[in-house]
C-alpha cells in the first residue's frame, strides 16, 4: 500500500469502525486531473446504500477539515461485493481456496496478470496456483485483486 493510501486509511478509519463498520480497503484512482477515493465498507449484516451514504458523510467530513487529498477529487463508498478486492494479508488468508484474479505492478514470469486458487500464504507472499503451477507473489508487488465469483 502506498503512503499516501496508508495516511488516508489511518485518518478514516476511526470514523468507519465508530460508525460500526470494518474498513475492508481504500483505492485511489487518478483520472486526469480529477481523482475518485474509493473507500470498501463491510459489516457482518451486509451493506445498504443506506450505510454508504452515513460512512461518506463522516469521512467527507474528515477530509475537508484534514484536506489530506491535493486537487479535485470524488469520494465513493462502497461494498466490496461478490468479487470483493483484496488489500491485506489476512484478507488473502480469510480467502484461501477461492479463484482470485490478480494484476501485478511490473511483469513476473513475463506476464503482470494472474487467474487461479489462491492456496495460502508464506511470509509477505501469497500462493497462487494457475495451472498446475504454484507461484509465490509478494504482497507488494500486486496492483489490483479481486475474488472471481463462483456460481
Amino acid at each position: 500500500m502506498s503512503a499516501k493510501l496508508s495516511v488516508l486509511q489511518e485518518l478514516i478509519e476511526p470514523s468507519v469502525v465508530a460508525l460500526g463498520y470494518q474498513l475492508w480497503g481504500v483505492e485511489m484512482i487518478s483520472q486526469g486531473r480529477h481523482s475518485m477515493l474509493r473507500i470498501y465498507i463491510d459489516a457482518e449484516a451486509g451493506i445498504g446504500v443506506e450505510d454508504c451514504a452515513s460512512v461518506s458523510r463522516q469521512v467527507s467530513g474528515i477530509l475537508d477539515v484534514e484536506d489530506p487529498i491535493s486537487g479535485e477529487y470524488t469520494l465513493e463508498v462502497s461494498s466490496p461485493g461478490m468479487d470483493r478486492p483484496l488489500f491485506t494479508l489476512e484478507q488473502y488468508q480469510a480467502f484461501v481456496g477461492h479463484v482470485v484474479q490478480l494484476k501485478l505492478r511490473m511483469p513476473f514470469d513475463g506476464r503482470r496478470r494472474f487467474k487461479g486458487v489462491l492456496s495460502g500464504i508464506e511470509d509477505e507472499d501469497i500462493v497462487l496456483v494457475v495451472d498446475q503451477e504454484e507461484y509465490l507473489l509478494p504482497i507488494d508487488h500486486i496492483e489490483k485483486a479481486n475474488i472471481v465469483p463462483q456460481f
